[in-house]
């Protein structure tokens, strides 16, 4: 038995609730900006992902307009800082509602960075920044879909692992990502499963049902 839903009878705020507590978990952009007027913001969205790897492009939603989306806006660059699982309460500080002329950095006393290729600082706590600027925004319903291209990516070094194949990638274990949840709920990596991908060819059954059809 399921409970059958229409969102369309529901009020928006109760569809927001129910969206988030099953789109779980999600990764989240801690975004920071600055305003033409030189004020420092910096605020976690958890409506974020990859967009494209070829130019590479990441994107976050903005439910509303708010400083961050202003900010972009406003000078056509962002940063993704990693939002790690050490930092939960920061990140948590940095989504109040500080006046426009408040900067996060500031007042939840995380460290600035600069960027070496946009304005916006960098938290230097957290061991990836993405450097990003503008190329597109997206108005859908209520929200708005901000788009950058990446210019360019620091990593702490003590993050890197070398694989068997050679491949030195940042280790997910060495990251602690935290993830957003439903509700008032956050998360961390817990459990690492590791599979790879089934080619075609090798699927079970593929070569007797090719022999089946002779």
């Amino acid at each position: 038995m399921r409970a059958e839903i229409d969102p369309v009878r529901m009020d928006p705020q109760e569809v927001y609730r129910l969206l988030t507590a099953v789109v779980v978990p999600r990764p989240i952009a801690w975004v920071s900006t600055r305003s033409r007027a030189g004020v420092d913001n910096l605020a976690p969205h958890s409506f974020f992902t990859v967009s494209c790897a070829d130019p590479p492009m990441v994107q976050f939603t903005s439910i509303a307009v708010k400083d961050s989306l202003r900010n972009v806006r406003e000078t056509g660059e962002f940063v993704v800082n990693f939002a790690t699982e050490d930092m939960f309460e920061q990140i948590n500080a940095t989504a109040t509602d500080f006046p426009g002329d408040t900067s996060e950095f500031e007042a939840v006393a995380v460290t600035a960075e600069n960027s070496a290729t946009v304005a916006p600082f960098r938290v230097a706590e957290s061991p990836v920044s993405l450097e990003c600027e503008l190329v597109h925004e997206l108005g859908l319903g209520d929200s708005f879909v901000v788009i950058g291209q990446v210019r360019h990516i620091a990593v702490r070094e003590e993050m890197f692992e070398t694989d068997e194949r050679g491949n030195s990638l940042p280790d997910v274990r060495r990251l602690r990502p935290l993830a957003r949840l439903g509700r008032n709920e956050w998360a961390g990596i817990g459990e690492i499963r590791t599979i790879t991908r089934i080619r075609h060819q090798d699927w079970p059954g593929h070569y007797a049902g090719r022999e089946g059809t002779r």
